[in-house]
């Protein structure tokens, strides 16, 4: 079965291994004087592409955002997007290797995973210039290449995440429903569902993985977003099959072989009923 197109990290060729595994770039020195035409894939990267300015659009995971001023864009590894920005957009596009930052202590490994749960903000002018503010002195950083400016830029990360999850409007995590737990282990169950979906199914799979019992990751998902782990297990297979279809050439019985359906016509019923069509009549509609 094909794949969907995976764009990898390379660093610079003159980059010194201090950088392997990070990028920092201007969206107007990427672009030069042209539009900019990503077509479907996905990364085996983190993604944050922040815009002073922006015209265009941007579709993850099949949904559609407009490009605007003042905003940002997170992708984890794995998502698949297609961008189209107008030329004159102007900003910074820094990408990264789960290899090159990856948060030890709890509280930053939360943080984190706060911010890849939102893959798109629109900022007021005061909050935005503080995490462009960041932004500038990881390029910076990122162009003298003094002494000591790898642990920089990891630092840099670490105050841009902080800053973004503190800046984003109505931030899910302040809700009053979520305490610090539930938070923490709703999200430890959507990184599961990123890597685990192909071969874990039923809601039994990632108890087992979490040291919870069925009711109690209910209750999580349940105060987290109003679904119950089992809805949203369906909903992160939907996705990865429209992901496939679209952006692979791939049968339907690849696909659903692919996503651990021995039985097609199973998977076919499974997904015109959470979809109103069939496989291929989606794929048709939307390709």
């Amino acid at each position: 079965m094909k794949k969907i197109p995976i764009r990898q990290l390379h660093s610079p060729r003159q980059a010194q291994p201090p950088l392997e595994g990070f990028k920092i770039r201007k969206v107007e020195d990427l672009m030069g004087n042209e539009d900019l035409v990503h077509d479907l894939h996905r990364h085996d990267y983190f993604f944050i592409l922040a815009l002073q300015k922006g015209k265009g659009k941007h579709e993850i995971d099949f949904t559609a955002h407009t490009v605007q001023d003042h905003s940002i864009f997170l992708l984890r590894p794995g998502q698949v997007h297609q961008l189209e920005l107008t030329k004159g957009s102007t900003g910074y596009l820094v990408e990264f290797s789960p290899g090159f930052y990856h948060p030890k202590d709890k509280l930053s490994s939360q943080r984190l995973r706060k911010a890849w749960n939102k893959n798109y903000c629109q900022f007021t002018l005061h909050r935005f210039h503080k995490l462009m503010a960041v932004l500038d002195s990881m390029y910076q950083e990122y162009t003298d290449k003094e002494e000591g400016y790898r642990d920089v830029i990891l630092s840099g990360l670490s105050i841009f995440f902080i800053e973004f999850v503190r800046q984003s409007p109505n931030p899910r995590a302040e809700t009053k429903a979520n305490n610090a737990y539930t938070q923490e282990r709703f999200e430890e169950f959507l990184e599961l569902l990123d890597r685990k979906i192909a071969t874990h199914k039923q809601v039994s799979d990632y108890t087992a993985v979490m040291n919870l019992s069925a009711y109690q990751l209910n209750e999580i998902t349940k105060s987290s977003i109003g679904k119950t782990a089992s809805a949203l297990i369906d909903e992160h297979i939907i996705l990865e099959a429209k992901r496939y279809l679209l952006a692979t050439p791939n049968q339907v019985k690849e696909i659903a072989d692919g996503l651990g359906y021995e039985d097609h016509s199973y998977f076919i019923r499974f997904f015109k009923k959470h979809t109103g069509l069939s496989p291929e009549s989606f794929r048709q509609k939307f390709k």
